[in-house]
């Protein structure tokens, strides 16, 4: 396999005003089938960057780069990817578990999912039971903030809203995580939102594969707050303006015997400790906040690829 190759990626323009918090001017507004309308305020400019070969450049950990790979074949499982309450009643117990033992965490607790692939978005294909397929996004981003990684884990204390995957197996009244630990994990304690991403198809990932950033290498005026407005509540993820300093890597030809974990926050990262005032790298010895990530096409892909079909799923895990 190639040491190294080029993609193109999507960052905020240069002219894009760099902001650590909500300001109503970047968004898009989100159904209740997971479908965004058109966006706001995003203005891309691409940029042809190097992509490293993570298999054989760099022993990638969680907590100092935000990514990770792991061996965990679920083949014998059977799941059933594109049966909504299979993935929630048995794949979702297998992610908390997979990230409980590579985090050492008190508990985790699996949250919600998203299945991607760019020929399931054209066809609009829809998980039984569950949302529609989306499609790889060709965007370099973080899924949380310094205010919605906090508000997620608060919400998750409470009665699962309409947009919450995991309401349909919870039981009336109830909540997923106990509200005495949300309080223990923002009054001192630390909490962190990991995702367990991976094929779900016996074809190997290349077309459009996962791009991922060193999180030693962001800096705070890298981040732009993109809103996600919701039938009942607004999440927030991080666009990116493009830094000389970014390192990308991949896994090429990702199975689906491979879990990918992604941190999406950690509220011991360095950047997240100091309220966005200085970056992971300026904080020896803390583990880093989160991982930039982005779908891209890699121009040694054969023409004849299969599509990339991949299952992420979202973890609050408490320390």
């Amino acid at each position: 396999m190639e040491a190294q190759t080029l993609g193109i990626f999507n960052y905020m323009s240069p002219e894009s005003e760099s902001s650590l918090f909500r300001n109503g001017k970047v968004l898009t507004r989100r159904d209740l089938v997971g479908t965004d309308s058109s966006w706001e305020g995003v203005n891309f400019k691409k940029q042809e960057v190097s992509v490293s070969n993570a298999r054989s450049s760099i022993n990638a950990t969680l907590d100092v780069n935000g990514f990770e790979l792991l061996d965990h074949d679920v083949e014998e499982e059977k799941i059933e990817f594109f049966e909504n309450k299979d993935v929630l009643k048995r794949y979702y117990p297998m992610c908390s578990e997979v990230i409980r033992a590579a985090t050492g965490a008190r508990a985790v607790f699996a949250f919600d999912h998203n299945i991607r692939s760019a020929a399931g978005k054209k066809s609009k294909k829809m998980i039984t039971g569950g949302q529609q397929v989306q499609g790889p996004a060709h965007t370099v981003h973080g899924d949380y903030t310094l205010t919605s990684a906090p508000e997620r884990l608060k919400q998750l204390a409470k009665v699962p809203g309409k947009n919450d995957t995991i309401a349909s197996i919870m039981r009336e009244g109830e909540a997923l995580i106990p509200e005495a630990l949300v309080d223990e994990a923002l009054g001192g304690g630390r909490f962190a939102i990991i995702n367990l991403w991976r094929n779900i198809v016996a074809e190997p990932v290349e077309i459009n594969p996962l791009a991922l950033c060193d999180a030693s290498r962001v800096s705070p005026e890298d981040l732009v707050v993109f809103e996600i407005h919701y039938a009942d509540r607004v999440g927030e993820n991080y666009f990116a303006k493009y830094n000389p300093a970014h390192s990308w890597y991949f896994y090429p030809r990702m199975t689906r015997s491979e879990a990918l974990l992604i941190k999406q926050w950690d509220s011991d990262g360095g950047l997240s400790k100091s309220g966005g005032a200085k970056p992971d790298a300026a904080s020896p010895g803390d583990p880093c906040t989160f991982s930039f990530h982005s779908a891209f096409s890699d121009p040694n892909t054969r023409d004849d690829a299969p599509d990339r079909w991949s299952i992420e799923v979202r973890c609050a895990v408490i320390y």
